[in-house]
């Protein structure tokens, strides 16, 4: 385990390798899993404000059902979650011309109409962050079948997981932090290779 402050990171993200190979998995974390994706209760929020902006940019036939859920819901193990389809596709997930399943809230910030990404839990996927009394853990928890395309091509082109996901790692614990674990991550693997 890596510790940064309050914060504690399984080896596997400096380790491991990982490349999302979107040609290989169609976006499938947007539709495969035990339900939405997690949601800390200040991105309920976010998203309940904005839901106006970014509803043009949603499927027309998920809106029904985020008007019947709401734009989150609770799930007993998660917590926050995003509402589904059927227990399947996240109700903000559309699929583009490549048969590509994307985010309508990413799309609605790539437009400017909105300021906000999309939610932390999505952005840093594979990675996985379970808040504890005093700390958070922090998880890589590729999915074995899916994922398999992107670890092969991370290893192909040799980035570590904490580096394919930089931007969203400084996003959630800022700038120091990521370059604490950089410095952290280049000694360790400069061992592994050495």
């Amino acid at each position: 385990m890596i510790a940064i402050d309050n914060v504690l990171l399984s080896n596997e993200i400096i380790e491991e390798n990982f490349v999302c190979d979107l040609e290989k998995c169609k976006g499938g974390c947007c539709v495969d899993g035990d339900c939405g994706a997690p949601l800390s209760e200040e991105e309920t929020k976010i998203i309940a404000a904005l839901y106006p902006k970014i509803k043009p940019h949603l499927n027309p036939e998920y809106i029904p059902e985020i008007e019947a859920q709401g734009t989150h819901t609770i799930d007993n193990e998660y917590g926050f979650v995003t509402p589904t389809v059927n227990g399947g596709i996240c109700v903000y997930g559309y699929t583009d011309e490549l048969g590509i399943v994307k985010c309508g809230i990413e799309k609605a910030y790539r437009a400017g109409d909105i300021d906000f990404y999309k939610p932390i839990s999505c952005h840093l996927y594979p990675i996985r962050i379970i808040a504890q009394p005093g700390y958070e853990a922090v998880n890589y928890e590729p999915r074995q079948y899916m994922c398999k395309p992107a670890c092969k091509l991370g290893n192909k082109l040799k980035v570590p997981v904490y580096k394919f996901l930089k931007e969203p790692i400084i996003r959630k614990f800022g700038e120091e932090f990521y370059t604490t674990l950089d410095a952290i991550a280049k000694k360790y693997r400069g061992k592994l290779n050495g």
